[in-house]
């Protein structure tokens, strides 16, 4: 036979009343039928838990010591079952963050903000990660919530707009360009463009193209990445120049500058992703703090 949650209720009602009678009393049963619940017990551990006379009950040391142990027990439950009814709230959990890199400087610091004033008890892990790999978590369970540049997302997964962001140029500090200038990005035609990739973000890719295109010329594309330090070092080191999120230009310290292309019509989206149907608690809250930003 083994020890089972009865035997500990039994035992620790005994332990702390020291009086069979009241004992039973407080567990509704029987005085007799508690005896030999505790002598069963007492049998099963192959130790005296209780020294019994006609006058008294006393805890042996072996029931002391078993006494602090279901204390700890049931105390344990409780918070487990404090803890559950929080988890199946959302209030406690994990979530799964994707993102790109430009979402790192704006929206994701704000949410991180917001989550953990709000939900102390979710903890988040965090991966940046290029659209096509984050659509790919979302479908196969392994991320909660993507933040994409995407037109459309496949028919399981929802999104929405989470920024909008305007297009910013990016130059070498000493470029003889300045702000004033500036007039289109037609004045840069003959320079080497330094891009994120098309597996970074393909709409992203055919904006810069398209803003290039608007203005009558093709961009020489030199050298692309998926990480915008890698992309501003090489404008930094005079390779080229790039078209990146006004959002990116926070958070770095180098020798470049940026002069934002608010006049074009094109525009950059963010759309926080995820899947249809997630049964992650904690997902269905922290979309209440994106819907309510």
């Amino acid at each position: 036979m083994t020890i089972e949650l009865r035997h500990l209720e039994y035992f620790r009602a005994v332990a702390e009343e020291l009086n069979f009678g009241r004992a039973a009393d407080r567990l509704f049963i029987s005085q007799p039928g508690l005896s030999r619940q505790i002598k069963q017990m007492e049998e099963i551990l192959e130790v005296q838990l209780f020294e019994r006379t006609k006058r008294k009950v006393q805890l042996t040391p072996a029931g002391h010591f078993l006494k602090a142990e279901v204390d700890y027990i049931f105390n344990h439950l409780e918070l487990t079952k404090t803890q559950l009814k929080e988890i199946a709230a959302g209030n406690i959990g994990e979530l799964r963050i994707g993102f790109l890199g430009s979402a790192a400087h704006t929206v994701i610091p704000e949410l991180l903000v917001k989550i953990s004033q709000t939900f102390p008890g979710i903890q988040t892990t965090l991966e940046e990660l290029s659209n096509a790999i984050q659509i790919e978590m979302l479908e196969k369970d392994k991320l909660d919530l993507g933040f994409v540049r995407l037109a459309r997302v496949p028919e399981a997964l929802e999104m929405r707009l989470v920024h909008l962001d305007t297009f910013s140029l990016v130059l070498p500090k000493d470029h003889p360009l300045s702000a004033d200038d500036f007039k289109h990005i037609g004045q840069l035609k003959e320079e080497n463009f330094i891009l994120f990739s098309q597996d970074y973000s393909s709409i992203y890719y055919d904006k810069i193209m398209s803003i290039c295109e608007d203005r009558g010329f093709t961009p020489k594309i030199t050298h692309k990445s998926v990480h915008a330090l890698t992309i501003f070092k090489l404008v930094e080191a005079g390779l080229g120049v790039a078209i990146v999120p006004t959002s990116l230009k926070q958070g770095y310290d180098l020798k470049v500058k940026f002069i934002e292309l608010d006049k074009i019509k094109q525009k950059t989206e963010l759309y926080a992703v995820w899947k249809k149907g997630n049964r992650n608690a904690a997902l269905s809250k922290v979309l209440r703090l994106i819907q309510n930003s």
